[in-house]
């Protein structure tokens, strides 16, 4: 198979799919008879051929997929007017320490936070593919450890934890969060698969968009909506 057809077999099977594919999964088009660094090559070739055009090619966490590219992000918003729910400040606050400190306990959350976690948050992130149980520390009551997934990365359109940007407390790096959501919900509109007979497919990231960013918070930071003081005297985390 000369490069032009490889070029092509890579094409129709990214436009297609519905998730990003990993090199391991397009090497198996050509019955593994093209190596890793060759499949990169052609990736790389196909993402210069589509530069000048509304759809880019990107790598993210699990994969490579096709996406919008942000200038396109108002036009095709008129397809999908309606504006989807918000997460709430402690819910975000609540991801960026995840985030940033991972792995973490719901103990060392709510030290950083001040407050109380309400469950329904870290149940909201897990339901949402963004966190999940990785592990229990040693130590009493042996509590979960918390970290980010596959999923989380994909969203915010990022191939790893090192290209979060780099900031110092909870809130700030809940409104870098918040500002890498908006890009992401920008590129993220994905290519309508007509050829196939399939519909529309909107990003994942959509159905719930980060809040604003939350404005700085005062040294001795109030109680988000859906959280309660920590007690001095708590000790037992759920």
């Amino acid at each position: 198979m000369n490069t032009a057809d490889a070029k092509r077999v890579l094409e129709t099977a990214l436009i297609c799919s519905q998730q990003p594919l990993p090199v391991r999964e397009m090497r198996v088009l050509f019955n593994d008879e093209l190596g890793a660094d060759t499949v990169k090559a052609l990736l790389h070739d196909l993402q210069n051929d589509w530069a000048q055009r509304g759809v880019q090619l990107v790598s993210v966490a699990s994969g490579w997929r096709f996406q919008s590219r942000p200038e396109m992000r108002e036009y095709l918003d008129r397809l999908h007017p309606e504006k989807p729910p918000r997460y709430t400040r402690a819910t975000l606050e609540t991801l960026a320490i995840i985030a940033y400190r991972q792995p973490v306990t719901r103990g060392d959350m709510e030290d950083i936070r001040g407050v109380t976690i309400n469950t329904l948050i870290l149940k909201q992130l897990e339901d949402r593919g963004w966190i999940e149980v990785i592990g229990h520390r040693e130590a009493a009551g042996r509590p979960a450890l918390f970290a980010t997934t596959r999923q989380f990365l994909d969203d915010l359109g990022l191939e790893s934890l090192d290209q979060l940007p780099l900031l110092d407390t909870p809130t700030q790096q809940a409104g870098a969060l918040e500002a890498l959501n908006d890009a992401s919900q920008a590129a993220q509109a994905a290519l309508p698969i007509e050829a196939v007979g399939g519909d529309l497919a909107e990003p994942a990231i959509r159905e719930l968009p980060i809040e604003e960013a939350a404005p700085p918070l005062p040294a001795d930071e109030t109680a988000s909506p859906g959280d309660t003081p920590v007690h001095p005297l708590e000790s037992d985390h759920e």
